[in-house]
């Protein structure tokens, strides 16, 4: 086990008038480096972006992949100015091309990043809605009205079997192949992100993750900690972080939670 396995994760506590975030990452209890990424931007028109990022591939390949993605989407994003799901989407299909030949052409220009690349999951919040987009096994999840659902599926080869009836969803869970990536940025030429709108009421909550979360915690389980009473969203970041750790903390761990605090839209 790597001397650093219990160092503390890094928190940051974001607040945005209507919408509050917090986030945080955490080595784990294994790995000897985190190449998780993750960070929380404004637009000129104060619209929320949140994005997390799970990199993988070479030395430091991965780190270098899901840094790139979310510091150049966030600082890009921080330039633009719109205040609507059907501009956000057309913005994201120009960036996320963009950013997946960045990766793509920075892996062959060094060596030592051959192969790298990234997961993507991201949420672009407005007052009353969000619109979700990922590459990967980087999942969204909702929490409102006492609700726990995921808002998007994993592209990965154990899903894809899953949905094609040839193993069951516990199989999966621990499948030789778990690891095999469908969909990511600077994988492949071409990327398919997928798109998902969701509408916001008050103190709803929306939860971006890596896989270091849900290989170590059950949607139960996760859905347990969220209901908490009495918990900031900084508090409930802490604590996926120490359950995700406590019962196994394999992998890195990333939480990022996004919560409307404005009421409802009149």
């Amino acid at each position: 086990m790597a001397a650093t396995a219990f160092s503390l994760p890094k928190w940051s506590w974001e607040v945005n008038v209507l919408i509050k975030t917090a986030y945080a990452s955490s080595i784990g209890r294994i790995r000897k480096s985190n190449q998780d990424s993750v960070q929380v931007f404004e637009n000129k028109n104060k619209v929320t972006l949140a994005i997390v990022c799970d990199g993988m591939g070479g030395h430091q390949g991965g780190d270098v992949a899901s840094t790139m993605a979310v510091s150049h989407l966030g600082h890009s994003f921080a330039a633009t100015d719109f205040t609507d799901c059907r501009r956000a989407k057309n913005w994201l299909d120009v960036q996320l091309s963009s950013e997946n030949e960045t990766i793509l052409k920075t892996a062959d220009r060094f060596p030592d990043l051959n192969g790298m690349g990234t997961t993507i999951v991201l949420a672009i919040v407005f007052d009353h809605e969000a619109l979700i987009a990922h590459l990967g096994d980087s999942r969204a999840y909702s929490y409102a009205n006492g609700n726990f659902s995921q808002l998007v599926e994993d592209h990965s080869l154990v899903n894809e079997l899953v949905k094609m009836g040839q193993i069951t969803k516990q199989q999966a869970k621990n499948h030789p192949q778990k690891n095999i990536i469908t969909q990511s940025l600077g994988v492949s030429s071409t990327i398919d992100p997928e798109y998902r709108q969701v509408n916001l009421k008050e103190h709803d909550l929306l939860l971006l993750c890596t896989d270091g979360l849900t290989n170590s915690l059950t949607d139960p389980q996760i859905q347990q900690i969220l209901a908490t009473r009495g918990l900031s969203l900084k508090d409930q970041c802490h604590k996926l972080i120490n359950e995700a750790n406590r019962l196994g903390g394999g992998d890195n761990i990333t939480v990022c939670l996004i919560s409307n605090e404005g009421g409802d839209e009149q």
